[in-house]
């Protein structure tokens, strides 16, 4: 009975380490991936990062666009679907079957393939020979390629929102300003308020990574391999390994960016350079974003003082009939007056042989009302209280 129980209890547990276990990708500096379903304490083990930060990634949370520096480990969170941990020899993605992730998976696998590969392809052909050069250029720490993946992925995403939101917006303001009707009203509400939100993320991860650049040390804490290669081997300059090849025709086409990884991963500690370029192009790329975003609502503010300004026209127009009509009305109650006193059943002594009076009251009266609901709308006119 006491085994059964303990059957049943550890079965349990496995139950539920199962159900809290998630999907996540896993490539490795060789270019190896494979698909991984692990629970969140081994993650935590695997990768030597706490709860608190692996919580940061929990798909049921909403945390908003975060980049964590860690002693051996860089927590991404962008957006609801870019949740990846990246080390200096592997990088974790979750959930490879989202539709939002799948073009990240299709790019990690295509940037972080074996070089070997490229520099036998490049043999073979012209087209491949390009490809060995821009292999080689790419002499990055394995985790800067990796940041570099997710950043061009979350950019990108961000910028073809803005782009579909730009060609919703343009044409309904402009069919607004010519038709004003609860249709059109609602159309550009709906499209303001996803302007609103979509703005949000962006300026979201535009801060995240202005608060990086402007942080060296934080910067710093992103160069994992250099910890790692600070950790395990004592800093020299003839210990290190060859960062650049023999040949002076491949070594002339390194790139700065290159040299650049090569002396912060066995030089200075303090130089942050190759990130900080890494990271500026991106958040002049997001920031680009943003300023479409910012043109965006410009134009719609103008659209609402112009739609504003048609309505209070509008509303002037039906002013200056209201003051129209109350004029003709009092004009009107005094002709209306004077046929009510003429029209009483009184006897008077002039009635009698002078039938011609009838005449000139209608006449006067008549002159009278119209010369006062005249003189009403000049006074109206001369103080401006209504159009020329």
């Amino acid at each position: 009975m006491a085994a059964a129980a303990a059957a049943t209890g550890a079965a349990g547990g496995d139950g539920k380490k199962r159900g809290a276990s998630r999907s996540w990708i896993l490539f490795d500096a060789a270019g190896e991936e494979r698909v991984l379903d692990a629970d969140k304490y081994a993650i935590m083990h695997r990768v030597e990062i706490n709860a608190r930060d692996l919580r940061i990634l929990d798909p049921l949370l909403s945390y908003p666009s975060t980049i964590l520096g860690r002693e051996r480990a860089i927590v991404l969170n962008l957006e609801q679907h870019i949740k990846a941990i990246i080390t200096s020899e592997e990088v974790l993605l979750r959930d490879p079957s989202d539709e939002h992730v799948i073009p990240v998976v299709e790019e990690l696998r295509r940037r972080l393939a074996p070089s070997n590969a490229t520099q036998l392809d490049g043999k073979e052909n012209l087209s491949g020979q390009h490809d060995v050069e821009g292999a080689e250029e790419d002499e990055s720490p394995f985790e800067f390629r990796a940041l570099e993946v997710t950043l061009e992925a979350i950019c990108s995403f961000l910028d073809a929102r803005t782009t579909e939101l730009e060609t919703d917006a343009y044409p309904a303001l402009d069919e607004l300003t010519s038709k004003i009707s609860s249709r059109n009203l609602d159309r550009v509400r709906k499209l303001k308020s996803g302007m609103t939100r979509l703005t949000a993320r962006v300026q979201k991860v535009r801060d995240e990574l202005e608060q990086l650049l402007d942080d060296d040390d934080d910067m710093a804490d992103l160069y994992l391999s250099r910890k790692l290669a600070g950790a395990s081997s004592p800093v020299s300059g003839s210990g290190g390994p060859n960062w650049f090849p023999a040949s002076p025709t491949i070594g002339s086409k390194i790139s700065r960016a290159s040299r650049a990884s090569a002396a912060t991963i066995h030089g200075n500690e303090n130089d942050v350079e190759e990130l900080e370029m890494l990271l500026e192009a991106y958040f002049m790329q997001i920031d680009g974003t943003l300023n479409k975003l910012t043109t965006l609502r410009e134009y719609i503010d103008d659209t609402e003082d112009y739609i504003n300004i048609q309505l209070d026209n509008h509303r002037n127009q039906l002013i200056q009939l209201e003051l129209f009509l109350s004029s003709g009305t009092v004009c009107l109650s005094l002709y209306s007056l004077v046929a009510g006193i003429f029209g009483m059943n009184i006897p008077y002594t002039w009635n009698d042989g002078h039938g011609y009076v009838f005449k000139w009251v209608v006449l006067v009266s008549g002159l009278f009302c119209a010369f006062m609901f005249v003189s009403i709308v000049a006074y109206a006119r001369h103080k401006g209280l209504v159009g020329s």
